[in-house]
C-alpha cells in the first residue's frame, strides 16, 4: 500500500486510520463470506435460514444451494500495514432489505461490488446506488467453482463500466485475495479523493 501511504505533496489530503469499506453485491455473491474471511475478529453476522415464506421473493437461480440470507448487515475488521483499520460493512443483498443501504453507507470511504458472473445482472442496484452517491468503488468478480470464467474486459462491457473503475478477479473464500480487493479499493478511492497531483510550476 505504498502508493496510499506516501505523501506526493506537502499538504496533501492524509488517509485516516480507521476506514469505513462497505461490501455490496447481488444476493448469494459472496459478501458475507469476503468479510468473514478477512476479518482478524469474530465478525458479526445477521443471517437467517431461507424458509418457504421467501418463495416468489428471492430468486435462487444460480445460487440453488443457498441457506441462509443476511437480513442486516455482517461486519468485520481488518488491519492493514501498521496504521490503518478497516471496518467492514457488509450490505443486505435483497431489495426489500434496501432501506439499510443509506445508512450503512454514511461515512465510508469507498465499496467493493461483488460480482457473480452466473448473475451479473444483479450487480446493477448497487453500482447505480453508488454511482448516485459519488462514492468510490471497484468491482470484484467473485470466481465460484464450476462458473463460467470472463475477461475482465467482458465484465467491464456487460456492466458498462468507465475504464477508470478497477475490475479484479478474486475468491472471496481466500484472506489474501479478499485483502487485495480492499486494498485496490482504498488506492482507487484515495486517487479520487485526491485527484491529480498539483503542479509544481
Amino acid at each position: 500500500m505504498d502508493s496510499v501511504r506516501s505523501d506526493r505533496d506537502a499538504g496533501r489530503v492524509t488517509l485516516p486510520k480507521a476506514i469505513k469499506i462497505l461490501v455490496a453485491g447481488g444476493f448469494g455473491a459472496g459478501k458475507t463470506t469476503l468479510v468473514g474471511s478477512v476479518s482478524e475478529i469474530e465478525p458479526l453476522r445477521t443471517e437467517e435460514t431461507l424458509t418457504h415464506q421467501g418463495i416468489g421473493i428471492d430468486d435462487l437461480s444460480g445460487v440453488e444451494g443457498k441457506k441462509t440470507t443476511t437480513v442486516a448487515m455482517d461486519f468485520g475488521r481488518i488491519t492493514i500495514g501498521d496504521d490503518y483499520r478497516l471496518y467492514l460493512f457488509g450490505t443486505p443483498g435483497q431489495e426489500r432489505f434496501w432501506f439499510l443501504w443509506d445508512e450503512l453507507a454514511l461515512g465510508a470511504l469507498g465499496a467493493v461490488v461483488l460480482a457473480d458472473t452466473r448473475r451479473l445482472a444483479d450487480c446493477f442496484p448497487s453500482l447505480d446506488y453508488f454511482e448516485r452517491r459519488e462514492t468510490p468503488f471497484i468491482v470484484a468478480v467473485n470466481c465460484f467453482d464450476g462458473a463460467r470464467r470472463y475477461d475482465l474486459d467482458e465484465v467491464r462491457l456487460g456492466l458498462t463500466l468507465h475504464e477508470d473503475i478497477p475490475v479484479v478477479m478474486c475468491d472471496a473464500r481466500r484472506r489474501e485475495s479478499g485483502k487485495e480487493v480492499l486494498i485496490t479499493l482504498v488506492e482507487h478511492a484515495m486517487r479520487m479523493r485526491l485527484g491529480p497531483a498539483p503542479s509544481s510550476r
